[in-house]
């Protein structure tokens, strides 16, 4: 009688095979099955076969648990709902038991894109350089950055005549300088603060906090605080231009190496300069801001503590999905590689490699030595025109499910859309799209419902939609 509890647990859970193997049997081993992707109410199909005819099926993620020592293959089957294929990566894997211990296996559902086509919709026009667009959590307007010094607002599908901020006469705008972006604090709705990152008309990098007034069509342009000010002598190019809130609630920023070929300073190595970095802090206190304490190089001699990562040469776009937990770095390359690096959104302290590595190859082969760096997960050479990878986002939105997951990038010069995805640690369907190039795209932007737009040297926003 004492089998009744232990076989009703697994009949709950579906989780049952006809051997019966007790749980928590000496001598035996266990599958832990980690099921993602899967809208939530969808049941996956994950069959776990071994010898002696052992077959056992779980819906969703669970613990296998009771098995003989040995040999054990884990096989998903695709599973169609609402009209969509959500396809099992990897379809099959070996996986082998250890008395006393349990093995992980991942199994990450994703909705099928083949078949599925996207074109550009534009949404607004008459913008002067805009560079990049972001909305406050929860806002369905839309706030577009103009290179020249202009923060603009799309309400209800239109472009308001009136600038949200204006501070052209404070900014040294061209050719990679200007107002290159803006975040909206998490608390926007009730705080008001939203942060900018430009360069001065002395050419060093600013990024200051600023206030809406009472209209929120406006901000204050009053309001202006001084978060972070960065050198950035001599070269006009590589200032980066990203300043971003992550999932953790801390403000990220991304800057150049300080610009000139191969970063003769060696910037992006050293790691007493902020230039060529991924930087954190936390701007939710007093003014300016404070270290996090959880940096990766707090209490080092010799070394900022607002670093989060280090060897990179442009960072212009950097993205977070929140859903997954990754954090994607579109960095760009020199004169013959663009390159995307992805890693764990909670983990920092990684070195890109810049200026010992351009994307995957050696940028300096006589002295490469690749032990501690963070290589990227896809890379692309100059073939074709492309010059300079335009990051963008993972698509999060609603209107086109079969995409969700996928990160979306473009060229400058190329200016095609192309996508990934990334499932357990590895690329999967790399995709080139079938839609109209761009002319000069210079950024990605998303927006408070994940709905991503480019935005395009023309003067318009376009918003990736299904065909």
């Amino acid at each position: 009688m004492r089998r009744w509890p232990l076989l009703i647990a697994c009949l709950l859970v579906g989780a049952c095979d006809n051997n019966n193997n007790d749980p928590a049997a000496p001598g035996t081993g266990a599958i832990n099955v980690t099921v993602s992707g899967l809208p939530g109410g969808v049941q996956g199909a994950v069959t776990i076969t071994g010898g002696g005819g052992f077959s056992r099926t779980l819906t969703a993620t669970g613990k296998v648990e009771g098995l003989a020592a040995g040999s054990y293959t884990v096989a998903a089957t695709d599973v169609t709902n609402a009209g969509l294929t959500y396809v099992a990566n990897p379809a099959s894997q070996a996986v082998t038991v250890t008395a006393g211990a349990t093995s992980p296996v991942a199994v990450a559902y994703s909705a099928a894109t083949a078949g599925i086509s996207l074109r550009f919709e534009t949404v607004a026009t008459g913008l002067t350089s805009p560079v990049y667009l972001a909305s406050p959590p929860g806002d369905p307007r839309l706030f577009v950055v103009e290179q020249a010094g202009r923060v603009r607002i799309i309400s209800n599908g239109a472009l308001l005549a009136q600038p949200f901020l204006d501070i052209r006469s404070r900014v040294a705008s061209g050719g990679e300088r200007g107002l290159l972006s803006i975040a909206f604090h998490p608390s926007y709705a009730t705080n008001g603060f939203f942060y900018i990152y430009f360069t001065d008309l002395n050419g060093n990098i600013r990024v200051e906090r600023f206030h809406v007034s009472a209209s929120p069509d406006v901000a204050d342009a009053t309001s202006s605080a001084l978060i972070i000010g960065i050198d950035h002598p001599t070269n006009a190019n590589h200032n980066g231009g990203l300043v971003m809130f992550g999932p953790d609630g801390m403000l990220y920023m991304g800057t150049g190496d300080g610009g000139d070929a191969g970063d003769p300073p060696g910037n992006g190595q050293n790691r007493n300069a902020l230039l060529g970095k991924l930087l954190r802090i936390d701007v939710n206190g007093a003014l300016p801001y404070v270290v996090p304490p959880n940096n990766p190089f707090v209490g080092q001699t010799g070394v900022r503590p607002e670093i989060w990562a280090f060897g990179l040469r442009n960072p212009w776009r950097f993205a977070f999905d929140r859903q997954a937990g990754l954090l994607y770095i579109a960095d760009v390359g020199q004169g013959a590689r663009e390159e995307v690096d992805v890693v764990s959104a909670a983990t920092g302290g990684q070195n890109y490699g810049w200026n010992i590595m351009e994307g995957t190859a050696c940028y300096r082969p006589l002295t490469c030595s690749q032990t501690g760096l963070t290589l990227p997960v896809i890379d692309y050479t100059h073939t074709n025109g492309a010059c300079s990878i335009t990051g963008g986002f993972v698509y999060r939105g609603t209107r086109i499910p079969e995409i969700a997951g996928q990160y979306f990038y473009s060229d400058y010069c190329s200016g095609w859309l192309r996508s990934f995805q990334m499932v357990n640690g590895a690329v999967t369907s790399p995709r080139q799209w079938d839609v109209p190039v761009l002319a000069s795209p210079t950024s990605f932007g998303e927006d408070s419902a994940g709905e991503l737009y480019v935005t395009v040297t023309d003067g318009t926003v376009r918003r990736i939609v299904r065909n």
